[in-house]
């Protein structure tokens, strides 16, 4: 078994078609017929339920599938690995995260790049949007992870999304709604809300903004803050609520409970935002995508 046998029955896999997975290799038809055909005598098996108008996959090729990714994938780490140590890819990439909203998509994505440049050396830097996208355009910042910024304050910058995240409403575990199964865009109009600072999150603001339009009520702010901890906080403290994407849970824990909404709006979503001029950041912003992938974050 050979890792080409693997690329075309992903291919075919993926594209249920022998004649679109060709001419998306740029192989012939006959050709990735026979090579399909080798590799379900080598290992054993039928991978397809073959019929005049379909293909599709059998049990065991449902699993053999998601194996053969994998195997490709790490083939894929390996080499770069590889090329990175004999290119003597160094030096530092300066990497700005929000950390509510990439508490879930940061540390995979720093394992998987630094398993693939290990001679490269992070740098975090904890931060706001504003903050992110000024020291982007100052070259202070080679990426930065966070949500989809404003148009406006996106100019001259690539947005690449890694994830999709569903909105929450976060109490404290003792409020009288923490055992709702959801919560209501009117019944959350209608209680204090503790958000981020304007002056530092105006892409939250513009959230809200949207998110309140359709049930025609301003939420009345009951504090805003600068950080993810202190709002975490004034949560717990029972202040009020605060929305936040469903990705926070692995950082409260039992400190907040957190609900859906109903309707559900929008998810948010979150991603790089970098110059498009390649080097480290390209090859991290790889990594994220990869790790995204496999990680189902949508």
């Amino acid at each position: 078994m050979e890792l080409r046998h693997l690329r075309y029955f992903v291919a075919v896999a993926e594209a249920e078609n022998v004649t679109r997975a060709a001419l998306k290799l740029h192989v012939s038809q006959p050709g990735i017929s026979r090579q399909i055909r080798d590799l379900e005598e080598e290992i054993g098996f039928q991978l397809f339920e073959r019929s005049a108008q379909s293909l599709r996959l059998t049990a065991a090729g449902t699993v053999f599938l998601a194996e053969a990714r994998a195997v490709l994938q790490r083939a894929e780490e390996a080499v770069a690995r590889a090329r990175a140590v004999a290119g003597g890819i160094s030096g530092q990439l300066n990497l700005g995260y929000a950390p509510s909203l990439t508490v879930q998509l940061l540390p995979p994505a720093l394992r998987r790049f630094q398993e693939q440049f290990p001679q490269v050396r992070v740098a975090l830097h904890d931060l706001s949007t504003e903050e992110m996208l000024a020291q982007l355009g100052e070259a202070k910042l080679d990426v930065a992870l966070t949500v989809r910024p404003l148009r406006k304050l996106a100019r001259g910058f690539r947005f690449e999304e890694l994830a999709r995240y569903a909105m929450r409403v976060a109490v404290a575990p003792k409020h009288e709604l923490a055992k709702s199964q959801t919560v209501s865009l009117e019944r959350v109009a209608r209680e204090p809300l503790i958000g981020y600072s304007r002056q530092d999150y105006p892409d939250y603001h513009a959230m809200l903004e949207r998110l309140f339009a359709p049930v025609g009520h301003h939420p009345r702010l009951a504090g805003e803050h600068d950080s993810v901890t202190s709002l975490i906080a004034a949560v717990e403290s029972g202040h009020g609520f605060a929305l936040v994407p469903e990705c926070l849970a692995c950082m409260v824990g039992p400190r907040l409970t957190l609900i859906p909404l109903t309707p559900p709006p929008p998810p948010i979503t979150v991603g790089a935002i970098w110059r498009g001029e390649g080097g480290l950041a390209a090859h991290f912003i790889a990594a994220a995508k990869g790790e995204s992938k496999g990680g189902g974050n949508d």
